[in-house]
């Protein structure tokens, strides 16, 4: 983190940094941090109410949102956790009625994850505020921007999903 206010990325700007490419940086690392911070907000207060960790709503999230079944190892991978650490996560989701494990490959060793439809219906109810204010700061952008904000955000995405931590 800077150690100038970041909530305001002007004070440098004013203190004789010169306007440019770090203090656009510093500005989105602030936006970025703070979207984090109120979505993380939201996603505690779920995993709360439905007495669970955070990070099985990573794992429910990253469930939902795989164009094919996640496997364990596949999810392991995604989340940076140990296989038993995944294996206690599948068991909360799988007894709090969220997810289902499934054997559906000719391969019997193969175990596929899927987010339960009576569980999406918790969750749309709980993140609905999150829908609506995205849909506010919507519409206040025509279709050009919209699609150049999307295109950032997906390759920034792509870019995050490159970088690797290492495991402990």
């Amino acid at each position: 983190m800077a150690s100038t206010n970041e909530r305001d990325p002007a004070p440098a700007a004013a203190a004789g940094a010169a306007p440019g490419p770090a203090a656009d940086l510093q500005a989105f690392a602030v936006q970025l941090r703070r979207m984090n911070g109120e979505i993380n907000r939201l996603v505690h207060g779920f995993a709360a109410g439905q007495g669970l960790h955070p990070t099985d709503i990573q794992a429910l999230a990253a469930i939902l949102d795989s164009e094919t079944p996640l496997t364990p190892g596949k999810l392991r991978e995604h989340l940076g956790l140990t296989s038993g650490a995944v294996t206690a996560c599948l068991d909360r989701l799988e007894s709090a009625g969220h997810i289902r494990r499934s054997r559906e490959s000719t391969d019997r060793r193969v175990v596929h994850l899927h987010y339960l439809p009576g569980a999406r219906v918790s969750a749309r109810t709980h993140f609905m505020p999150l829908a609506e204010a995205t849909e506010r700061a919507r519409g206040r952008f025509d279709d050009d921007e919209l699609a150049l904000v999307l295109r950032f955000l997906t390759e920034l995405n792509a870019e995050l999903d490159a970088v690797r931590v290492p495991r402990r």
